[in-house]
């Protein structure tokens, strides 16, 4: 057989397989129409190069892993009813909350997550500040240690905090640490072995086949939560990893702007929940959910302060994106303002269509992200949205440094923090969890925040964008094209 004739069957059985990978993506997968359609274009322009990325980044979770996921979750609302103490829904939801918030947390409900009042909350804008108080807590506790990350490295801050889970290991605590296995590529395996000698545990969110990290065929979902847990009363959830970049020691992303939470209260259940899901699933766990009660992992509630927060869990196990319903609801329930602050900025058409009828409505609408990108690709898709955001007549800031903050602040009582970015990966492929927030003093508080973060962005308008270089607006087409991909 001549070359031509091998070049021509390749081409051939390689086409022929990108028809079949579009059939299933329809039938099969039911997959949205604007996934279909970037994947239709890179499979019809690049079809080797094509059906590689597709084998390493658009197959989806196995019906198989799906429902592995499901069977070891435990229901949110089984956990805390068996709580004595938790305020039912209705008492939650009379408790000085307007109608329009009482539709949010209805909404929230319905997708599992329960309204829990009395949470002191202190929100970090910074990651040393974060970093610090973690370390404090975590040498201060006293039975359990519960911590997941979407990045744990293996420098200067990951050592620091792995060497306390080892010490906290060492002296009988019940210490468990879950990393992600693409966030995490850089730490050796032998970095977290260390707490597994020291008698804590690890497990890895969607290993690699055979530990070699090349053999991936899940790298396209992470888990990007960053949770712990300490004692079952202390929760911390929000943007900041463990890695000295986000504590501001990256060289070019300077300075680093990023939002954390930490929370006293009953509303640490539903982290701890979260953990415990993802617990179950790595290590193939069968604990019966009672012996968690009766082992302290849910410590009877304590009044801690005044907020009433609803933790949310998203991922690509669920038919339905639950964090970005819950935005949407969030927008187009305001009646003043709607500030948004993400690094990247690729909404889907229900999230664009909420936030045109928002700024329509007359609803002072803000939009910041970083001046300074880390991922070029993703940034050039963001710019496409943003000039149009500008045109709607949106506020849009360019924030002088790397902003990594998931914060959305809507009107003067509920705002959300916590992992999720406002883009297609964060609502649809990866793992994520946000706290909505009912409380006036920490909303004030953080528009406060965002208000000092205006003094240190640009503002920018439909100017900015006009003035781009042809070639820069080409690439913004063409990642706009694929935004649903990236």
């Amino acid at each position: 057989m001549s070359w031509y004739n091998i070049i021509i069957t390749i081409i051939t059985v390689i086409a022929c397989l990108n028809f079949l990978l579009l059939i299933g993506m329809v039938f099969l997968e039911k997959r949205k129409p604007q996934n279909i359609i970037a994947w239709m274009t890179v499979l019809t322009f690049l079809p080797i190069v094509g059906f590689i990325l597709y084998v390493i980044f658009g197959s989806g979770l196995s019906i198989r892993t799906r429902r592995m996921i499901r069977k070891k979750a435990i229901s949110e609302r089984d956990i805390i009813h068996n709580i004595k103490g938790i305020q039912t829904l209705e008492e939650a939801r009379l408790d000085g909350i307007l109608k329009e918030d009482r539709e949010l947390m209805t909404l929230c409900y319905s997708f599992g997550s329960y309204p829990i009042p009395g949470n002191g909350i202190t929100i970090f804008n910074n990651g040393i500040d974060k970093m610090d108080a973690l370390k404090k807590d975590l040498l201060a506790a006293k039975k359990s240690i519960n911590m997941e990350y979407y990045i744990f490295e293996d420098d200067q801050t990951g050592k620091e905090i792995m060497d306390i889970l080892c010490q906290k290991a060492k002296e009988g605590l019940d210490v468990k640490l879950i990393y992600d296995s693409i966030g995490s590529r850089k730490a050796p395996r032998r970095f977290f072995k260390k707490l597994e000698k020291a008698g804590g545990q690890v497990g890895e969110f969607f290993p690699p086949f055979m530990h070699i990290r090349l053999l991936n065929l899940k790298l396209n979902y992470r888990n990007h939560r960053k949770v712990v847990v300490i004692d079952g009363c202390i929760g911390y959830t929000g943007g900041v990893n463990i890695r000295d970049d986000h504590v501001g020691k990256h060289k070019r992303l300077k300075p680093w702007r990023d939002t954390h939470l930490r929370i006293e209260g009953g509303g640490v259940y539903a982290l701890q929940n979260i953990f415990l899901d993802d617990w179950r699933y790595c290590k193939n766990d069968n604990t019966p959910p009672r012996l968690y009660l009766e082992n302290g992992y849910f410590p009877s509630p304590k009044i801690c302060g005044s907020a009433t927060v609803q933790v949310l869990s998203s991922g690509p196990d669920s038919q339905v994106q639950k964090i970005k319903e819950t935005f949407v609801k969030m927008i187009t329930s305001a009646k003043e303002k709607v500030y948004i602050q993400t690094p990247y900025f690729i909404p889907d058409d229900v999230f664009f269509s909420a936030l045109r009828i928002a700024v329509k409505s007359g609803i002072d609408v803000r939009i910041m992200v970083p001046k300074i990108p880390d991922k070029h690709t993703v940034y050039l898709a963001t710019l496409s949205y943003l000039k149009e955001m500008a045109e709607m007549g949106i506020k849009v800031y360019l924030y002088n440094g790397f902003l990594h903050s998931k914060a959305m602040i809507v009107d003067d009582n509920k705002i959300s923090i916590g992992t999720c970015n406002t883009d297609n990966r964060s609502f649809g492929l990866n793992f994520e969890n946000t706290v909505i927030i009912y409380s006036n003093t920490l909303s004030k508080e953080y528009q406060a925040a965002f208000k000092d973060d205006m003094k240190n962005s640009q503002e920018v308008g439909v100017n900015y964008f006009q003035k781009k270089r042809w070639l820069t607006k080409f690439l913004q087409a063409i990642m706009r094209l694929l935004s649903s991909l990236l």
